[in-house]
């Protein structure tokens, strides 16, 4: 192949195409650099909310809101629940299945944002709702909603929350985020589910396997009676 000979017109040509290039890379360089900073910034806040929760841990921990010898006990047959969530959404309709599927009882909804300025205080007053009325009193109060972001769950971190659920007459389930999401909320609760649907199965019995063991203990009886009589005719 014949070589292109450099002439003042292909020249200028290049030089143009040469510094077009260079400028799109030097704006490439330049968004890759922007991106980074973001990163970066977002990593400092999430560093700076981190350590902030932990010492919240810490301090709270050392004044023993979090002790497990301060833990109220749940009754075995609860009568009725109270629950705390948002009144709409996929977490209060698996909790709703969850009950009658498990072992029907009587469910007490108070509706409550879970994210968001008003989340906190809504949750504050339902725990203060179900304590202060006798008439709305329940076994066992569920606080729930479903996975979020560090961000969503912040009001789980709340000091005010944490102390409202360690100074609650009736016992705490919490049931926030998903397995892997922590909060102090779960920590001061007198339990902790890793999920609504889980917090249902640990606090209610199962009645199939009630079903089953008292249909065992029924042929137990029956053998047990049928062998005194064989005995005693």
């Amino acid at each position: 192949m014949a070589e292109q000979s450099l002439t003042p017109e292909n020249l200028e040509s290049y030089s143009t195409e040469a510094i077009s290039n260079f400028s799109k890379a030097i704006e490439d360089f330049a968004d890759v650099i922007t991106e980074i900073k973001s990163e970066d910034a977002n990593i400092a806040v999430f560093n700076s909310i981190y350590v902030m929760i932990d010492g919240r841990k810490r301090r709270l921990a050392e004044l023993g809101f979090f002790d497990e010898s301060k833990k109220k006990e749940i009754s075995e047959f609860p009568t009725s629940i109270g629950v705390i969530t948002s009144e709409s959404g996929a977490v209060i309709k698996d909790i709703i299945h969850r009950v009658s599927d498990r072992f029907p009882t009587k469910l007490l909804i108070y509706p409550s944002n879970v994210q968001g300025e008003k989340c906190l205080d809504d949750i504050i007053r339902g725990i203060e709702y179900f304590n202060i009325k006798k008439d709305n009193s329940v076994d066992v109060i569920i606080i729930a909603r479903g996975g979020g972001s560090l961000e969503d769950l912040m009001p789980f971190n709340e000091e005010l929350l944490v102390k409202k659920i360690f100074e609650s007459k009736i016992p705490i389930v919490s049931a926030v985020g998903h397995e892997t999401d922590y909060t102090l909320c779960d920590l001061v609760s007198d339990l902790r589910a890793p999920t609504p649907s889980a917090a249902v199965e640990m606090i209610l019995p199962n009645r199939k396997e009630i079903l089953i063991r008292l249909l065992d203990s029924e042929s137990k009886l029956k053998k047990i009676f049928a062998h005194f009589f064989d005995n005693h005719k």
